[in-house]
């Protein structure tokens, strides 16, 4: 092993999981159309995946603008007359300056091999988070460096040619199953599923490892290294 490639959002730091709730409702409240707050999750949720899904290569919108852009469609759909760039403005502020788990400034410290951060969310604000949290890595790579999102197979390209690495040299460490899991194993690169939440895995996916915390990927990556 003589690199560990490291999703940011929900691996490092933490997710907006916490303010979108806040969202939902503050959408419902204003809403013409009767509907619940998990009606609005969803609909944003199947909005922000049409548009991300679809944006690579020429096509690719950062995403900030795919947020904005979703949430404008979801404010339509429900009819509210809120407006998308002033609500989300805290989902925005908690990118550049979002909670950090407890385990992973330890678990950088620990290793002695290249961390490569690989992140979807753009490139100002993973700095700023980095930068917030006084996070030192050889290297960041992100969907705007390659005009492309994890799970496509840019990123993770892009990072094997950038750094001179080979494909089994490396593994990839992310909580998500689509864009971290099924994104490196797309692109011939082993993958460790963190499943901090202790979510049930689908028969469809198969992480090469699956581990609680970064303590533990410690432990097993003490073993290659």
């Amino acid at each position: 092993m003589k690199a560990i490639f490291l999703d940011f959002y929900g691996t490092v730091v933490h997710e907006d999981d916490d303010i979108l709730p806040v969202i939902y409702k503050q959408v419902q409240a204003t809403a013409q159309v009767e509907c619940t707050t998990d009606e609005i999750g969803a609909y944003w949720w199947k909005a922000f995946s049409t548009l991300f899904y679809a944006s690579h290569g020429s096509q690719f919108t950062t995403q900030r603008m795919l947020n904005v852009q979703s949430l404008a469609e979801t404010l339509l759909h429900f009819k509210s007359d809120l407006q998308a760039e002033s609500l989300n403005q805290e989902q925005l502020a908690h990118w550049r300056n979002p909670g950090i788990f407890a385990d992973s400034i330890p678990f950088l410290h620990s290793l002695e091999v290249p961390v490569y951060i690989l992140s979807n969310i753009d490139t100002d604000d993973v700095k700023a988070a980095m930068k917030a949290h006084n996070i030192e890595v050889t290297g960041v790579i992100t969907s705007e460096d390659v005009r492309s999102y994890k799970p496509r197979s840019e990123m993770f390209d892009e990072a094997i040619k950038r750094y001179g690495l080979q494909r089994d040299e490396v593994i990839h460490i992310g909580d998500s199953l689509i864009s971290d899991v099924q994104g490196a194993q797309n692109a011939g690169i082993k993958a460790i599923w963190l499943n901090r939440k202790g979510k049930l895995k689908p028969q469809q996916i198969t992480p090469d490892y699956e581990c609680k915390d970064l303590g533990e990927v410690v432990h097993m990556l003490e073993a290659w290294i």
